[in-house]
């Protein structure tokens, strides 16, 4: 263990000590792995070998005017204060737009920090006195005014490649992250594995961080689509919601967890939804057009 990488580890516990002493009420701080403080500890201490996860969690704020709650979602690279933390508000009170808002707000402010400074204490307060405006305000974006420039978004497609999802407790996550996001696509499961998510920029990068972690080596983003847009996004999505897709299997192999998805029933599905031209892209093989 390199001594930058025992200093990040030591401050990072002692943040954590800081929040938990703001917030000491049940719930307040929702850690994702609830062991991660302890098989840091051993980290340090020389008892673990392996790097420990990263820290990850979701504190539950109060906001006082108006009365409204936000989820801010953190997450600590490893070499966090160094390198950048990783935040994410989320509030069932603001629409899409407005939640877009804060988080630009919330992520131009934390980049003012110095590499090397603690800043998830700082984001907390940050929220809990600018937030109100963006409830307050929520209308204020959609009445037209001569002076207000369109908010532009960023919509973002990503075209996904696992070598095989089988796994029952991998498929739940992967759709539950999907739903939660309130991103749309679907999951193809069997070998290969095929994800495709479409949605807002951070949604789909959060969804990309979160079904990777902690340890899904075989798994890689094969392509991306963006766009700019002024609008909500909804005109250019290619799916409806998120699901899982189930194809039959090529070949009968039995019991045996190690079965090929037919990709030509893969490729007229990627027909229906205007994108026929990512399969090329996932398994280099040119589609044959039904009508030659």
């Amino acid at each position: 263990m390199s001594s930058s990488m025992k200093e990040c580890l030591q401050l990072q516990l002692l943040e954590m000590e800081m929040l938990f002493s703001m917030f000491p009420n049940q719930g307040e701080v929702k850690l994702e792995d609830v062991n991660v403080l302890t098989n840091i500890k051993r980290y340090l201490e020389g008892t673990r070998e392996a790097l420990p996860p990263k820290i990850e969690f979701v504190i539950t704020l109060q906001i006082e005017e108006p009365k409204v709650k936000i989820d801010l979602q953190v997450t600590m690279p490893h070499s966090y204060p160094y390198a950048a933390l990783q935040l994410f508000g989320r509030s069932s009170e603001l629409d899409r737009q407005q939640q877009l808002l804060l988080n630009k707000g919330l992520t131009s402010y934390i980049g003012t920090f110095d590499p090397g400074e603690l800043c998830v204490c700082a984001a907390i307060q940050w929220l809990q006195d600018n937030s109100a405006s963006y409830f307050l305000n929520r209308k204020l974006v959609y009445e037209p005014s001569t002076q207000a420039k369109p908010v532009k978004n960023t919509f973002l497609r990503m075209w996904i490649y696992s070598h095989h999802i089988y796994q029952q407790d991998l498929r739940k996550k992967i759709l539950d992250v999907g739903k939660r996001l309130d991103v749309t696509g679907f999951c193809m499961t069997g070998k290969p594995g095929i994800i495709c998510v479409e949605g807002f920029k951070e949604h789909c990068e959060e969804f990309w961080h979160t079904i990777r972690y902690p340890n899904w080596k075989h798994i890689s983003c094969k392509h991306a689509e963006s766009v700019e847009t002024e609008g909500n996004g909804e005109d250019l999505r290619l799916f409806q919601s998120f699901e899982e897709l189930l194809l039959e299997a090529h070949g009968d192999y039995g019991l045996r967890n190690d079965y090929h998805m037919n990709l030509g029933q893969f490729l007229e599905f990627l027909k229906k939804h205007k994108s026929e031209h990512v399969f090329q892209i996932l398994f280099g093989i040119e589609s044959k057009r039904s009508d030659s």
